[in-house]
């Protein structure tokens, strides 16, 4: 895989590799992962509880998401760099809100920190380099 040629290319790489690494904990060992984020981790599931199918499916999300960072991070693809940072600043928000309105343990405002800054360096990574907006020259055609 080919290492990111830009600032932002990096701070996509970063948070995609910090996602896949998660993921994977996630489905290797989903009690690590609760504990990391705060929640209370059950020796014995009640019948109905489906926590660990819910943690093997996030992960597996997680998983993915971080391999399509990479793979963006990889081909420099600018347009998906700036796709990321509104949505992960929505992520900050719903995830910052579950932890203020007590749904979620405290800890767990860490994933939302992590999505909040990522998606403003990201945010200032594109714009030090003129690529926060979309060009809005038109292709010169070439005969």
């Amino acid at each position: 895989m080919r290492l990111p040629r830009s600032f932002s290319g990096w701070t996509m790489a970063v948070f995609g590799f910090l996602a896949l690494a998660m993921g994977l904990l996630g489905l290797v060992s989903p009690a690590t992962l609760l504990a990391v984020l705060g929640f209370e981790v059950l020796d014995v599931r009640p019948a109905g509880d489906y926590t660990l199918v819910y943690m093997a499916a996030s992960s597996m999300a997680a998983v993915n998401m971080g391999v399509y960072y990479l793979l963006a991070a990889a081909a420099d693809y600018t347009p998906f760099f700036r796709w990321t940072v509104p949505f992960r600043l929505v992520t900050f928000t719903v995830f910052t809100t579950l932890v203020l309105t007590g749904a979620a343990p405290a800890k767990f405002f860490g994933v939302g920190l992590w999505e909040g800054v990522g998606a403003l360096v990201t945010g200032f990574a594109l714009w030090r380099e003129g690529k926060l907006l979309p060009s809005r020259r038109q292709p010169q055609n070439v005969t």
